[in-house]
């Protein structure tokens, strides 16, 4: 059984490939597509890197011992640690930034991505969260 400090590195590490990857992606595509564009781009990148990635993995809400299926659809998991939720916005808004939050502690996963591929630069787009 792996500590929480490597599972914490693991996904760090996968944060790192994420981000270089969704660079690269950018890169190609620039900004203006719709975010299913860039999912499957970034899922297809990812590959070619040898990284394990799902996509629109159903997340159910846990509710007086019950699982629910709230509608909830994860983006992309990558590596079973890391949640990216993917955007093609003007702005990151706050109810983004809850989103990903609400996942990462429904999911009990601590670290995720939020990257909006509408920006002119893609490390302007990158927000990373981590849950507790």
């Amino acid at each position: 059984m792996q500590s929480g400090s490597d599972v914490r590195d693991q996904a760090n590490v996968l944060a790192s490939v994420v981000v270089d990857a969704a660079i690269e992606v950018h890169r190609i595509l620039g900004p203006g597509l719709l975010e299913s564009a860039y999912e499957a781009a970034l899922a297809y990148e990812l590959g070619l890197r040898g990284i394990t990635v799902e996509r629109q993995v159903l997340l159910p809400v846990h509710y007086k011992g019950e699982y629910l299926d709230a509608g909830f659809r994860l983006d992309l998991v990558v590596g079973k640690l890391l949640i990216v939720e993917l955007k093609a916005v003007q702005h990151i808004e706050p109810i983004h930034e809850a989103q990903l939050l609400t996942y990462l502690r429904l999911s009990g996963r601590w670290l995720g991505l939020l990257l909006n591929f509408n920006v002119p630069l893609m490390k302007n787009g990158i927000r990373r969260m981590v849950n507790g």
